[in-house]
């Protein structure tokens, strides 16, 4: 049996997902907007033999944003960009299932899986934001619980798409004159709740049957749609204790659903730090941190709270209470920070500086780094990480100084195996329903 090996993602993310990133010496200011800039990490994350690249992304912003989100590439046409520089690593975006329709959706994946020689995959998310229905016409902002509820058929009617054509429906017999086997194709004919769509999808199964869809929410709505129908899941946690926690929790529930547990990805988000010495790791955190001016932090922390005003209130006070709010926007990371403000005392100011400039548990020397890693692989707090960069060459850093480590550890691999995305994470190929159903037959 194969040992079991440590998943990487790279999370590409321009000028940075923090608001004083950008203000480094070393970061271009166009990186969100520099296609030469994705292509050298792109690049740099294949050489260090990488699963996969995510790209993230938002539907609203304001002046109050980060810097980031103000000028940022779409995924898909981003990713688009990307699988022609690239010849083994996956390639995850991000887009919504509240403000996108699902025959668009397929098509736009299946369409970058076919490109890439199927290395697609979909991060599925709700759109936290209310200001996102201002720029689509639907009215108000769904609420968390609807907003699931679209999820869950959105991803169904997608995944029944992407299993229009059987694998052998293209025949292309020139001599008989047939290009295609009618009978297997098949329409959806889907009519939901929310969504009619008949189809068949006008874009063919790829190699990997179809693109590997992710899941980003920590909330009870977002593990019970992960538990069902992803295959891979980004967290947040901030302590193996945990990691361990939603780890288990999102296993037993997939469990329950019948599946392989093995078949769920559990990816916690990772910021690492690497320095030659510990003191070369802090200096690069300060480097940093020193950057963020206190009005800055309190508009970036009001982000979580649907761009809620924290400047009326005094900076060095207990954290303010602030009730139900929060509650429809990014809902576990709202309750957390509230919940943490509590229990440690923590002022407005303190919270502030903690949410713009998190300090990550994963910093120091290339050893010290590995050993985390491996720990929480080993005792079962991840399947893997989706490694973000917080400091200006970060992934180079990670690539050169801590991947090695893991190789030679046994845990990540030397060398791709595989050419798909499924086969970088272990995943089998889907089977399409209706050639399952004829075997039935």
């Amino acid at each position: 049996m194969a040992k079991r090996q440590l998943k990487l993602g790279a999370n590409l993310n321009g000028v940075g997902n923090s608001i004083s990133f950008w203000r480094h010496p070393s970061v271009p200011i166009n990186a969100s907007v520099s296609l030469d800039f994705y292509k050298e990490q792109a690049k740099i994350a294949e050489k260090g033999k990488f699963d996969l690249l995510f790209i993230a992304d938002g539907l609203y912003i304001n002046e109050k944003s980060n810097p980031h989100f103000l000028n940022r590439f779409e995924p898909l046409t981003l990713l688009s960009a990307l699988a022609s520089v690239t010849s083994h690593i996956g390639l995850v975006g991000t887009l919504s299932t509240s403000y996108s329709e699902p025959f668009t959706v397929a098509r736009q994946f299946a369409s970058i899986d076919q490109l890439s020689g199927g290395r697609a995959g979909w991060n599925v998310v709700t759109s936290p934001l209310e200001g996102s229905a201002l720029n689509f016409g639907k009215g108000e902002h769904p609420d968390h619980a609807l907003r699931y509820e679209i999820a869950e058929e959105h991803l169904s009617v997608v995944k029944g798409l992407w299993d229009s054509w059987e694998d052998d429906a293209f025949v292309g017999d020139k001599a008989g004159g047939v290009f295609f086997d009618p009978s297997k194709m098949h329409p959806l004919n889907h009519k939901g709740a929310f969504f009619a769509v008949q189809g068949p999808l006008n874009v063919a199964r790829s190699r990997q049957g179809y693109p590997v869809v992710f899941q980003a929410g920590s909330s009870e709505p977002g593990k019970q749609l992960a538990a069902k129908s992803a295959d891979a899941v980004y967290t947040a946690p901030e302590t193996i204790e945990e990691a361990k926690a939603f780890y288990q929790d999102v296993k037993v529930r997939a469990a329950a659903y019948g599946r392989n547990p093995d078949h769920i990805v559990i990816m916690p988000s990772l910021g690492p730090i690497v320095g030659r010495t510990q003191e070369e790791a802090e200096r690069k955190y300060e480097e940093i941190a020193e950057l963020v001016a206190i009005d800055q932090a309190l508009l970036y922390l009001g982000r979580y709270f649907e761009h809620y005003d924290f400047s009326q209130f005094p900076l060095d006070e207990p954290f303010p209470d602030l009730g139900d709010l929060g509650q429809n926007s990014f809902r576990s990371t709202t309750d957390k920070i509230k919940r943490e403000a509590k229990e440690q005392g923590l002022t407005l100011r303190q919270v502030a500086l903690r949410a713009s400039t998190p300090r990550t548990g994963f910093i120091g020397t290339p050893e010290a780094v590995a050993d985390q890693i491996q720990q929480w692989f080993e005792e079962g707090a991840a399947d893997g990480f989706n490694v973000r960069t917080v400091v200006p060459n970060g992934l180079a850093d990670f690539v050169e100084l801590v991947v090695p480590i893991l190789q030679e550890r046994g845990i990540f691999r030397k060398d791709y195996e595989g050419g798909t995305l499924r086969s970088h994470l272990g995943l089998p190929v889907p089977q399409n329903r209706y050639a399952k159903t004829a075997e039935q037959v």
